[in-house]
């Protein structure tokens, strides 16, 4: 067979991403692992690493070139971490799958707890929803900017620049890196919405497209699916903090969610439930978040 391209961002973690697809795709198909290419394309978002995303363009930038890629036919497909996909997608590029969800939880490197922070603690993060929870848990934190890799962030905490940093359970568990940091609760912080999944696009309608689907898990499809919904309901981008997690409880999903100010003074939370493969549940949420929001926290949500 000709081989099938995988595109990925050139990462460790993205990479190691796209040889899970890689191996997903060998068992479902019986391809050997050499009949699949993994094609490294860089992005805006590997880069530009010394401001926000929110100031230089958004989740785009981890996705342009990428769809840049698959619209042009150099790639069949393009692996993504979902957290990093915007909600309104090229109308001719398809969410074809998603691997089974990983641990959907925050890490925190540099202390046991939020709790054992130092006063006045230095923290490391690029994560507006990250920055404004750990505000409202501290508001005697210190937030820096920081992004880059996972070894770029550990290096700045081992060096003492800055006192702590978090990061995703799941890339951590991907990397090799389990042991790594302590897990905080979700009922303490929330994730971002499509935290821990890994996603598989395709052009609509093409073969690899229905290749792609024989790897996909229904239940993180139908969890992410919500979550993104909610995302979309509340016009959310990558400058709102807000958090959201879909979990499936028989044939129902509970979704819950948090909106913060920016400074983490305000939120508020809420949450809703409906059948497995409907999504309007998460809009009658997010209406609900909105019309209970506090002035500071509505702001940044079209209010």
């Amino acid at each position: 067979m000709t081989r099938f391209r995988l595109g990925t961002r050139g990462s460790p973690l993205a990479l190691t991403q796209a040889r899970m697809v890689r191996a997903a795709l060998s068992v479902a198909h019986g391809w050997t692992e050499e009949e699949i290419e993994i094609v490294v394309i860089k992005t805006t978002g590997d880069i530009v690493q010394d401001r926000a995303l929110a100031e230089i363009g958004g989740k785009a930038l981890w996705t342009k070139e990428l769809d840049r890629a698959l619209l042009a036919g150099e790639i069949d497909c393009a692996v993504h971490s979902m957290k990093d996909v915007e909600t309104i997608r090229p109308s001719e590029i398809a969410i074809a799958a998603m691997l089974p969800r990983a641990d959907v939880r925050d890490r925190l490197i540099g202390a046991e707890s939020v709790e054992a922070l130092r006063e006045g603690a230095v923290i490391g993060t690029s994560s507006p929803r990250r920055s404004a929870q750990l505000r409202r848990l501290r508001p005697d934190l210190r937030i820096v900017l920081l992004r880059g890799n996972v070894d770029t962030r550990l290096g700045k905490v081992a060096s003492g620049e800055i006192d702590a940093t978090l990061l995703a359970a799941a890339g951590l568990d991907r990397l090799g890196r389990p042991d790594i940091g302590h897990a905080i609760g979700t009922d303490v912080m929330l994730p971002a919405p499509a935290q821990g999944a890994v996603g598989i696009e395709a052009l609509v309608g093409s073969d690899a497209e229905r290749r792609i689907a024989a790897i996909g898990d229904r239940a993180t499809i139908a969890c992410v699916r919500a979550e993104r919904a909610l995302l979309e309901a509340l016009g959310a981008d990558c400058h709102s903090p807000m958090a959201a997690l879909a979990v499936i409880d028989g044939g129902t999903i509970e979704l819950r969610a948090e909106l913060l100010a920016e400074d983490g003074s305000d939120h508020v939370t809420g949450s809703a439930s409906g059948p497995v493969g409907d999504t309007a549940f998460a809009a009658a949420l997010a209406a609900d978040l909105i019309g209970r929001a506090p002035p500071a926290v509505g702001a940044l949500f079209g209010q």
